[in-house]
C-alpha cells in the first residue's frame, strides 16, 4: 500500500482536512484533535506504550508488544475479531508516534499522532492522522459504520476517552458495574 504520510499529496491541503475522504491510494483517510490538559510528554508516554491503548480504545481488545512490532486485536463488525501487526516508522519522544501494519494484516493501516503544546499552557493537542483499507471496499465500510465500529468514528469516542482518563484519572460511563447489578439483583 502507498504510505500516506509521503510528502508528495495529491493536494497541498493539511491531511486534517481530508475528514473522511478516500484518496488514489484505495486507503480512506481521516483524522482528530483534542485538547487535554496535561503536558505533552505525559500525553506521549501514556500513548508509548501501546498496552495501555485497551483502555481507553472501546474497539481494541488487546496489544502485545514483541520487540520492534506490536500485535493488535481488535473487535470487528458481527462479533468477529481482526488483528494485524504493526510497526512504529517515525518516534520522536514527546511529540509524534507514527505507524504502519504489516501488508497482509486483516485491516491495513496506517497513521500518526502528534502531541503539540496547547497555547496558553493549557495542556496538549493531540491529532491524530490516519488511513485504512476497509475490508470488502465500501460495502465493508457501510457495514462497519452500521454496526459502530468505524475507525473514523472509533477514534473520535477513543480520543474522549483518553482525555478523560489523562485529566482525571477515569472515564466517565453510564455502564452499571457488577457490583451494581448485584445489589439490585440483577
Amino acid at each position: 500500500m502507498p504510505d500516506m504520510l509521503d510528502d508528495e499529496r495529491a493536494d497541498d491541503a493539511p491531511p486534517t482536512t481530508a475528514k473522511g475522504s478516500s484518496s488514489d491510494d484505495g486507503l480512506t483517510h481521516f483524522s482528530r484533535a483534542i485538547t487535554i490538559n496535561r503536558p505533552p510528554q505525559d500525553v506521549y508516554n501514556f500513548w508509548r506504550d501501546f498496552t495501555n491503548l485497551p483502555h481507553v480504545m472501546d474497539n481494541i481488545i488487546a496489544v502485545d508488544v514483541l520487540d520492534d512490532v506490536s500485535r493488535w486485536t481488535a473487535k470487528g463488525p458481527g462479533g468477529t475479531q481482526i488483528e494485524w501487526t504493526s510497526r512504529v516508522t517515525e518516534d520522536v519522544d514527546g511529540a509524534l508516534i507514527a505507524w504502519k501494519s504489516d501488508e497482509d494484516a486483516d485491516v491495513f493501516n496506517e497513521g500518526r499522532v502528534t502531541f503539540v503544546p496547547a497555547q496558553g499552557q493549557r495542556g496538549t493537542v493531540v491529532t491524530a492522522v490516519m488511513a485504512y483499507d476497509p475490508p470488502a471496499g465500501f460495502v465493508g465500510r457501510i457495514v462497519a459504520k452500521i454496526m459502530q465500529r468505524e475507525p473514523e468514528v472509533q477514534l473520535r469516542r477513543d480520543l474522549r476517552r483518553l482525555k478523560q482518563l489523562m485529566e482525571t484519572g477515569e472515564i466517565a460511563t453510564n455502564v452499571r458495574n457488577p457490583a451494581q447489578l448485584a445489589e439490585e439483583g440483577k
